[in-house]
């Protein structure tokens, strides 16, 4: 039997535990500390950095640029050189896109503007105009676009909620598992604030996708949870938090080999979209899928679990399951 096999035996039969829900202080300061950090930060950059199609504004993609090739740095130059003489304080923000090409976002220009922008870039990195793509997004599909996302974002919360509540028989799993969504939902978007990145559509849906996998891997654990404090008679031996840490460190190498499962591909997609293909939707909705899947694992262990025994501690039962446990073995101590 190989060690991991091994590990793995013990923690589901308890010969080995890890005390989760014993340390939950430990974890609650971590993720608090955590997620200040991501607002403050993300508020001293000045708050997110949203996409074009939130925001509204003009886009220009120069293809076949030399300068593209040469590195970021001098294409970015050439782009913030052509479009202030063009249109003073504009403010454009550069991106590399693929191997040979770069977009350029700036507000939204009048036809005039866009044509002579058009030309400049052309000159700027010395190709054509038919090689100087533009469109724009008004600032009103743009608050649509925004509405929209965050009206999927209540819908799926809510939809989740009540479904948590039904599935388990209790609002206090349902209530522990949407705080660990929103503290997943909130790192996430917190890594995008203190990093500068926009977010775009792309990123919305995998913030959405990453809250689906992060509540799928809170009830796997709450699944497990159910079962063991079920088991609990009059005659057991274990306090209910016991039955829940136990819970956690049964369907812990299953939470691991999940989340290696999910994040090795997705940080495939992330290589290659952003480095290789300079794929901006593929490198958006990975990048979310990346912090998110790791940020999941980590909630429903570590913060889902020992919140539910924190919310239910107080009730009278398992009050008198610790007593009864606490007068059977009064040397019994913390969680193994």
């Amino acid at each position: 039997m190989s060690m991991l096999t091994r590990v793995g035996n013990d923690l589901y039969t308890g010969a080995r535990s890890f005390d989760f829900v014993g340390k939950r202080v430990v974890w609650y300061s971590i993720g608090a500390a955590v997620i200040i950090l991501a607002i403050a930060f993300t508020a001293l950059r000045g708050g997110f950095v949203f996409g074009i199609e939130f925001r509204g504004g003009s886009e220009f993609r120069v293809t076949g640029s030399s300068a593209a090739i040469e590195g970021t740095a001098a294409a970015t130059a050439i782009a913030v050189d052509a479009v202030e003489n063009v249109v003073s304080g504009a403010n454009p923000r550069v991106s590399i896109v693929g191997s040979d090409s770069v977009r350029v976002q700036t507000e939204q220009l009048t036809p005039g503007e866009t044509d002579e922008l058009r030309a400049a870039l052309a000159d700027a990195y010395g190709v054509t105009q038919a090689d100087v793509a533009s469109s724009f997004i008004g600032a009103t599909w743009g608050a649509d676009i925004t509405r929209q996302a965050l009206s999927a974002l209540v819908v799926f919360l809510l939809f989740a909620s009540v479904v948590m509540a039904l599935y388990f028989r209790t609002w206090k799993m349902a209530l522990a598992a949407i705080v660990a969504l929103f503290h997943d939902l909130i790192i996430t978007t917190g890594v995008y604030g203190v990093l500068g990145l926009e977010i775009t559509p792309a990123a919305v849906i995998g913030f959405l996708t990453i809250l689906g996998y992060s509540l799928y891997d809170t009830v796997v654990v709450f699944d497990k949870v159910r079962e063991n404090t079920s088991e609990d008679g009059v005659e057991s031996r274990r306090t209910f938090a016991q039955s829940v840490n136990l819970a956690v460190n049964q369907t812990l190498v299953r939470s691991i080999n999940t989340s290696v499962v999910a994040v090795l591909p997705t940080a495939a997609i992330l290589f290659i979209g952003s480095l290789l293909l300079g794929a901006g939707t593929l490198r958006d909705i990975a990048l979310a899928l990346f912090i998110g899947t790791l940020v999941g694992t980590y909630s429903s262990i570590f913060l889902a679990a020992p919140l539910y025994v924190h919310l239910r501690e107080n009730e009278p039962e398992v009050k008198k399951q610790g007593s009864r446990q606490k007068a059977a073995r009064p040397e019994s101590g913390a969680v193994r």
